[in-house]
């Protein structure tokens, strides 16, 4: 996979997991209904988000040694924090949470994206 589809991944994954989290309490019992109700596990939840921030992670390092800026890193490190202790609030602070979790790793990703382009414009520039 480039450095651009995994930045891509990473986005859709981390919406899907934001998604997850914010529209489970009004899925959850129906889905005990019809057995899926290991959806709601905090597992899978952790799962998902460790996957989202490994693949950010890979896409990141890629993207850094093209624009060599550390930002987005750090980006995707603080929403992987935020969104990770989503709990701390309560349960009327956790949709805000995990939307700026969410929206950090987002940024993160599309920061990169935007940094790549930056330094492959440069690079044709430079070598034209």
């Amino acid at each position: 996979m480039t450095q651009r589809s995994l930045d891509k991944t990473g986005i859709w994954v981390t919406t899907l997991c934001a998604l997850h989290c914010l529209l489970l309490p009004v899925i959850l019992p129906m889905l005990s209904l019809i057995g899926l109700s290991f959806i709601g596990e905090e597992l899978l939840e952790r799962t998902i988000l460790s996957i989202s921030l490994i693949v950010g992670f890979v896409a990141l390092m890629i993207g850094m040694r093209k624009h060599l800026r550390f930002y987005p890193l750090l980006l995707l490190f603080a929403g992987g924090v935020i969104y990770w202790h989503k709990d701390s609030l309560g349960e009327m602070g956790e949709p805000a949470i995990i939307l700026l979790g969410a929206s950090l790793i987002v940024a993160a990703h599309w920061v990169n994206l935007r940094l790549t382009r930056a330094a492959d414009v440069l690079v044709a520039k430079a070598t034209s």
